[in-house]
């Protein structure tokens, strides 16, 4: 028997665990309409749909998703019936690669359909490795089903990935976690003797959860066998003792959700980075969605610390980026580091409040005619009527800055960004400086 091969499978694939497997092994969809939350996967003429039956065709996947969002599920009803064989990147090397790719050549050879090979963390295999498997999916020796946690297009060789059909899973929503609940309580794999839980510990264990599937069935567990000994009802204070973590007083949807990320940005925005990261752990303990975080954080770099340190808005952005690639837990690393940098750099508002001044007037009908020099010349008969006309060609003047008028004439002096002397800031006062006397607008 193959150290790595499920034996006991359900007529769909899924394995039969036993009673002693854990509550995320049993409790693990048996059908395509049990999975939640990757709706967009799971329409009647999806790719996915068409790749599970017996009739479907031999197509190698990479499903790419953050943890618990149930990349092994759909590998195993991807196989259906055919021979499941699982491998982990973490422990397994070329030598058992081949080896099943030579089984599942000489099961074809008698008859028997191509075995379908699970790697998961596949991203954790080397080049080489991964070359390994290409003859074995052109030639469709092998079904291959490779999960990751990190974006296929840097961590999967392109061969294999243009190979493959690429699906992407979404994390699961909050309403997604709390069904997950509810049906463990009441399934005959789960809890079906009548374990109760109450509303604050549940919104506990989503909140803990984040986005894992997984991790929700792990701590429902630990807090299911508690309350076991105690009255059968899963309470807050039976969830805090038993997963070790506060209860955090936090409505995703309330004034918490408000206060919270209030108090946050005005901490970055008054310079104190002690005040800051507590607000940031706040939200993470309390499974607040990471990209809303550092959604805020891209805001306020733009807002509060502008021009003063411009490099600001490259760092926030960058955290954005990070914690959209990573996910949780490892996204916070990046948050903080944001959090931390935006808080100590020097403030300053003024491109915000000079794109405002610019809109006001604007809207106030103070918009002017575009001065002719300005207007776009390249048009047949655009010379004829005077647009270009005058226009001095900036590289061509002295320190590359042109004395003529840009604004409408309406607005001819009008100045809206006004900038202070913090950080870098400062020095860019001082070049406008000399721009605005170049331009002659000094006044």
């Amino acid at each position: 028997m193959d150290l790595f091969e499920s034996t006991h499978r359900t007529s769909s694939g899924v394995p039969t665990p036993g009673d002693n497997a854990p509550l995320a092994v049993r409790m693990r969809p048996r059908e395509l309409k049990e999975v939640v939350g990757q709706a967009h996967l799971l329409n009647e003429n999806s790719p996915l749909v068409r790749l599970i039956g017996d009739d479907a065709p031999a197509t190698s996947v990479i499903l790419w998703g953050p943890p618990g969002t149930g990349k092994t599920t759909l590998a195993y009803l991807v196989a259906g019936n055919r021979r499941f064989v699982e491998l982990s990147a973490v422990s397994a090397g070329v030598k058992d690669v081949r080896a099943v790719i030579e089984d599942s050549k000489r099961r074809i050879a008698t008859g028997e359909r191509e075995t379908v090979m699970f790697i998961d963390e596949i991203h954790r295999f080397t080049r080489s490795q991964q070359d390994s498997l290409l003859p074995a999916v052109e030639n469709r020796w092998i079904t291959l089903v490779g999960a990751t946690t990190e974006n296929p297009s840097f961590s999967v060789v392109g061969p294999l990935l243009s190979r493959s059909l690429l699906l992407v899973l979404q994390p699961l929503a909050a309403a997604d976690i709390d069904g997950l609940i509810t049906r463990a309580l009441a399934d005959e794999r789960g809890y079906s003797d009548k374990i109760s839980i109450d509303q604050e510990a549940r919104d506990h264990i989503v909140r803990v959860a984040g986005a894992d599937a997984r991790k929700a069935l792990t701590l429902l567990e630990a807090v299911a066998d508690a309350a076991k000994r105690a009255d059968k009802v899963i309470t807050a204070e039976i969830t805090e003792r038993t997963m070790d973590t506060a209860l955090v007083a936090y409505d995703k949807s309330g004034d918490q959700h408000y206060d919270v990320i209030s108090a946050f940005i005005k901490s970055v925005r008054g310079s104190d980075v002690d005040a800051s990261l507590h607000y940031l752990a706040r939200m993470v303990v309390a499974g607040e969605d990471p990209r809303f975080i550092a959604r805020r954080l891209v805001v306020l770099a733009a807002e509060d610390i502008g021009m003063a340190d411009p490099q600001g808005l490259v760092i926030a952005q960058a955290a954005a980026d990070a914690v959209s690639f990573i996910g949780m837990p490892e996204g916070r690393i990046p948050l903080a580091e944001a959090t931390t940098y935006l808080a100590l750099a020097p403030k300053s508002n003024r491109s915000y409040h000079a794109i405002d001044a610019a809109i006001a007037d604007v809207r106030a009908g103070r918009a002017g005619v575009v001065p002719d020099h300005l207007r776009d010349a390249h048009y047949p008969g655009a010379k004829n009527i005077g647009h270009g006309k005058g226009y001095k060609y900036s590289h061509d003047a002295d320190h590359g800055v042109a004395r003529q008028e840009y604004l409408p004439e309406s607005l001819t002096g009008e100045r809206y960004y006004l900038p202070t002397d913090h950080g870098y800031e400062r020095a860019v006062a001082e070049r406008l400086s000399i721009i605005r006397n170049m331009l002659g607008r000094d006044k």
